[in-house]
């Protein structure tokens, strides 16, 4: 325990080298190999935290200015991700996460409800921010721990089902997105999507970056978009043409320099999977594929999520002022919007509309989730021996308070053995649905390496 605490106190951009070089190692990748990969995911890494921090440090004062700008005055204080996961990790289920979680992806690995093997160990943090809450309010260590169990095996089917999205739509092949906070969102976005769908003439709608190019030219291109929407955001906020021009100059920095960033981090990546595909089809004649599990930053950066993420901030406020029974001022969460749509945009295929409009029925029940849980949350921090900020008495999260995934599995222990009994089983249905799901998959992979093979013959 003491091991695992002491890599993951050294932050993710020593983390994720140490561990893709011991998994290359495991793998029988050359020595040379191992430590190249490990490099270049740290380094990948290290230049998305660092344009990440970027865009934050400039959107924070505009943010700030809004708020102010629109005069809110709401009650529950948003703590943000960073003050979200020091609690999480802090209690005694934080303490125990990351070996449960990793014995599930084994257990799902083994019995094929999971392709996916997540080395994205930090963002376990999610399902123990689920668990420390189940603990407080059932006062049993362990029923915390089966929250987060449960949170951890949902999160892996949806990151399963969005594998093939994530390839297509996001350019990131072989890599799945287990990220807790971006997979709470998908389940509304699905039946979005399916609701759109029916909708004659709503349907047709399609706004990507293609047709922004096509129809905008120069306005279009990432850089451009983001000079474009940093200016609006700061004209909104209303701070003087100084503060307006830093700003549209780092947004459009950061849309061109992150997808960069990406880029690198993926050629860590990369032969790693190529291995583990290499052993997978040896092993198992047509496995299958198996995934890399990676923190959604490696697409933060599409034009799609930031765009939209950039958009939902003065949206956001608007919503936490007219929305009856919020009592959640969202600010410090505000410039983490882009993990929100990650895999959104994936699900969305790509669409800005879509994206949009995901964000704005999400995000509405953002506020009032965050509100509900607030008390809880607030109580959590405390007897984790964190300190509210001055004149602060509650406190809450967009990531991870303000999720739909969390809040249910929340509610279910509410109702004690019965909800706890609906939980596990809807869990271990997800899974079989998922196995179900794969070997259907497997089984048209064979049929086309088949079927071309009798073409090349």
């Amino acid at each position: 325990m003491f091991i695992i605490d002491y890599i993951v106190g050294m932050g993710a951009s020593v983390m994720m080298p140490l561990i893709f070089i011991i998994l290359g190692l495991i793998l029988r990748l050359s020595i040379s190999k191992s430590i190249k990969a490990g490099l270049m995911v740290g380094i990948g890494f290290i230049g998305l935290s660092i344009t990440v921090n970027l865009m934050i440090d400039s959107l924070t004062p505009v943010s700030n200015a809004i708020v102010q700008r629109f005069g809110l005055h709401l009650t529950v204080l948003d703590m943000g991700w960073p003050a979200a996961a020091a609690v999480a990790m802090g209690t005694r289920v934080g303490a125990l996460v990351i070996p449960v979680c990793v014995a599930i992806n084994v257990l799902m690995l083994y019995t094929k409800t999971t392709r996916i093997l997540n080395v994205d160990i930090w963002n376990l943090w999610h399902h123990a921010f689920t668990g420390s809450l189940v603990a407080i309010i059932t006062g049993n260590l362990w029923l915390g721990v089966l929250a987060a169990g449960l949170n951890c095996i949902v999160t892996m089917v949806i990151a399963d089902r969005t594998t093939a999205d994530v390839e297509k739509y996001l350019n990131l092949p072989g890599i799945s997105v287990p990220h807790g906070f971006s997979a709470s969102f998908v389940p509304a976005a699905w039946l979005v999507n399916a609701i759109v769908d029916r909708i004659p003439g709503v349907r047709d709608i399609k706004i990507d970056t293609d047709v922004i190019q096509k129809r905008l030219s120069i306005l279009g291109d990432p850089a451009c978009l983001g000079a474009i929407i940093g200016a609006i955001l700061a004209i909104i906020a209303g701070v003087d043409v100084k503060s307006v021009l830093q700003t549209a100059i780092t947004m459009a920095a950061v849309m061109t320099i992150i997808p960069r960033m990406a880029k690198m981090l993926m050629e860590g990546v990369y032969p790693i999977s190529e291995r583990i595909q290499e052993i997978a089809q040896s092993r198992a004649g047509s496995f299958g594929r198996i995934s890399i599990g990676l923190d959604s930053a490696v697409s933060v950066g599409h034009p799609v999520t930031l765009s939209v993420s950039m958009l939902m901030i003065p949206i956001m406020l608007i919503l936490a002022a007219i929305i009856p029974g919020n009592e959640f001022l969202p600010f410090a969460s505000l410039t983490g919007l882009p993990f929100a749509f990650v895999l959104v945009t994936a699900v969305c295929r790509g669409d800005m509309f879509r994206t949009l409009l995901n964000g704005l029925i999400t995000l509405s029940l953002a506020l009032l989730i965050g509100t509900a849980l607030a008390p809880l949350v607030t109580s959590t921090a405390i007897s984790t021996g964190f300190s509210l900020p001055h004149g602060a008495t509650s406190i809450s999260s967009v990531d991870y308070a303000g999720a739909m995934l969390p809040w249910v599995i929340i509610k279910g222990f509410y109702f004690k053995t019965i909800g706890i009994a609906v939980l596990i089983i809807c869990a271990l249905l997800l899974a079989l649905w998922n196995r179900k799901k794969i070997r259907l998959e497997d089984q048209e992979l064979m049929q086309s390496e088949s079927t071309q093979a009798s073409i090349g013959e």
